[in-house]
């Protein structure tokens, strides 16, 4: 697990302090909505989530929240281009079947992406293939092999390298290790990744726009 601080974890602290007030939010598979539900009530978001487990649905329902049943993996065609002002993935990038086409989407209907993401290739993963030869149970991967909700397995040095080859900007990264934040080597010590990300071209095109503007 990761760090709490007032009952609310580490990452969620942390996307709350990245999220402006009163802004509009769509989180892809939230969940039984306990990040939702943390933005509303200190950030005063207009939430709205997409999950696909009935039984996380009727949590979020509880919540106050309002979820629709959808499967990311076959996009967002219902949402128009930069409908909301910031799209959530929290620990979800990595069980989607098509991570190329739900980042893609994400990038296309908000006007920028919070994603985070576990980091494979933490210190305590190292050491448990190493010395015990077994796929590793960390706090930030908490499932044994037959029962994880993982698909692809990548580090936070794999994420960096992989928003470069599609010319996607990270504008902040943040990291979490088993305690406080990581400043130093997040690739050895962060248990947990969390990116604000834009594409590059809808950047130069507001660019432009700005500049007419002015």
């Amino acid at each position: 697990m990761l760090p709490t601080a007032n009952g609310i974890k580490a990452d969620h602290r942390i996307i709350a302090q990245l999220v402006t007030t009163s802004s509009s939010v769509l989180d892809l598979g939230c969940g039984d909505g306990e990040l939702l539900a943390t933005l509303v009530r200190e950030k005063n978001v207009r939430a709205q989530g997409i999950e696909i487990d009935d039984r996380a649905i009727l949590e979020c329902v509880e919540r106050g929240l309002s979820v629709f049943h959808d499967d990311i993996d076959s996009g967002l065609s219902e949402y128009a281009d930069k409908s909301f002002d910031y799209i959530i993935l929290n620990q979800t990038f990595q069980q989607v079947k098509k991570p190329e086409v739900v980042l893609r989407e994400a990038l296309r209907v908000g006007k920028k992406v919070i994603i985070g993401i576990p980091n494979f290739a933490h210190i305590n993963a190292r050491v448990q293939i190493f010395f015990h030869g077994r796929t590793p149970v960390t706090g930030a991967l908490p499932y044994e092999w037959h029962d994880t909700p993982n698909l692809h397995f990548l580090s936070v040095l794999d994420f960096i390298e992989y928003c470069g080859k599609r010319r996607i900007t990270i504008e902040e990264a943040h990291f979490v290790g088993t305690k406080r934040r990581v400043k130093l080597f997040p690739n050895l010590f962060a248990q947990t990744g969390i990116f604000i990300i834009s594409d590059k071209k809808t950047m130069q095109r507001q660019n432009l726009q700005e500049k007419k503007d002015d």
